[in-house]
């Protein structure tokens, strides 16, 4: 068999690497960055801060391929504190619990959303337009953006009743992507997978190749065009904060789609002793700037943190623009991004390609389909584990 070239270090690079050597392949990973984890890299410690929520859900396919692995390591779920500690913003004030009308959407699991209609509209005609409205805004951490409404009914929907759960299965490993990343690279290597780091790739290399890197990436690298998918847009503020008793857990804000959650309380790792690290996401309205989003999200943080401008040991702010993987608008599916198989050898894998998932599962099951692919299905061997079923 030729060498697997996979370019890009990050999730689903690692991924497709371990999962074509496990099948006996010899494999290369070329990363441009002198760091793996792509956008799963975070800042450095004391304050472990990344972009965007960094947490697993328990009920997929993607933990139970790590935990196969012990690749977890030391993890926490939703602490009974944090459970206390949730709180809604709406109407411009901080509540203990969701407006009444947004109740029986959470309540009624069991439907099947229209993949053609919008989300808003399909609530809306179900449960009124407040319900529609808060539901949708509610799920502004899932989906990066500032009208989350307008996307396919079924693909908010499926998030929704993943997210908020009656048991939660969001899963927080201690120290963050991080460590993750150093674990999967470790794995990668002991299986004699070849990775080299700051190798900037300018031509694709010969097939077959696994491209794991953005679209916009793996278009210049392909030399072609690739169908365009709609993305997020969203302001960044990362905080730490001297440790207040009130200071809550999470803070949805269904007037504006935002979202504030205090990261080291199920991972004390993340920041020094007697300090909390606290991540507020906001997704950006067209045309708005940095600088408007990010004054729209400091208000939040004010509103949740009491005096926490003089409580600020350390902060950083950014956008993340086109990096918070697919979104679904009505009439489309996850079949409808770009294909995995190009063809000639040539696979694609990441959180906007052809997969299924929520968050990182996009790219963890692009890299295994894309691994599949470049290594010939007569030689696959699966080490003894079940693939999960795409």
């Amino acid at each position: 068999m030729k060498t697997i070239t996979v370019v890009g270090g990050g999730f689903a690079g690692l991924v497709a690497a371990i999962t074509c050597a496990e099948a006996g392949a010899r494999v290369r990973l070329l990363e441009a960055h002198r760091r793996l984890g792509g956008r799963a890299r975070a800042s450095a410690p004391p304050y472990v801060a990344h972009d965007g929520p960094h947490v697993l859900y328990a009920d997929g396919p993607w933990w139970r391929w790590l935990a196969e692995r012990e690749l977890i390591s030391p993890f926490s779920g939703v602490p009974l504190r944090g459970l206390a500690g949730f709180r809604f913003r709406h109407d411009g004030r901080l509540r203990h619990t969701p407006p009444a009308a947004l109740l029986p959407v959470l309540a009624r699991r069991r439907r099947r959303a229209p993949v053609d209609i919008d989300f808003r509209t399909w609530i809306s005609g179900r449960h009124g337009d407040p319900a529609a409205s808060a539901a949708s805004n509610l799920m502004g951490v899932a989906t990066f953006d500032a009208d989350p409404g307008r996307l396919s009914a079924a693909f908010v929907w499926e998030r929704l009743l993943r997210v908020f759960a009656p048991n939660p299965p969001a899963r927080y490993v201690h120290g963050g992507w991080n460590g993750l990343v150093d674990r999967l690279a470790a794995r990668a290597r002991t299986l004699g997978v070849t990775i080299e780091t700051g190798a900037r790739v300018t031509a694709l290399p010969e097939p077959p190749v696994i491209v794991a890197t953005s679209l916009d990436a793996a278009a210049r690298l392909l030399g072609t065009t690739l169908p365009e998918v709609a993305s997020g847009r969203t302001v960044l503020l990362d905080l730490a904060v001297r440790t207040d008793r009130r200071d809550p857990f999470v803070v949805s804000d269904l007037d504006q789609a935002g979202w504030l959650e205090r990261y080291s309380l199920p991972d004390p790792s993340l920041a020094p002793p007697g300090e909390s690290l606290v991540q507020a996401q906001l997704p950006l309205r067209a045309a708005e700037s940095h600088a408007d989003g990010l004054a729209r999200l400091a208000v939040l943080a004010d509103q949740a943190l009491p005096g926490r401008r003089e409580r600020t040991t350390w902060h950083r702010h950014g956008v993340a623009n086109r990096r918070t993987g697919a979104l679904d608008l009505p009439g489309q599916t996850w079949r409808d991004r770009p294909a995995v198989d190009r063809g000639d050898g040539v696979f694609l894998a990441g959180d906007m390609v052809a997969a299924p998932g929520l968050l990182s599962e996009v790219s963890f099951h692009s890299a295994v389909a894309a691994a599949r692919g470049a290594v010939a299905p007569g030689h696959f061997r699966t080490m003894g584990r079940q693939l999960p079923v795409l």
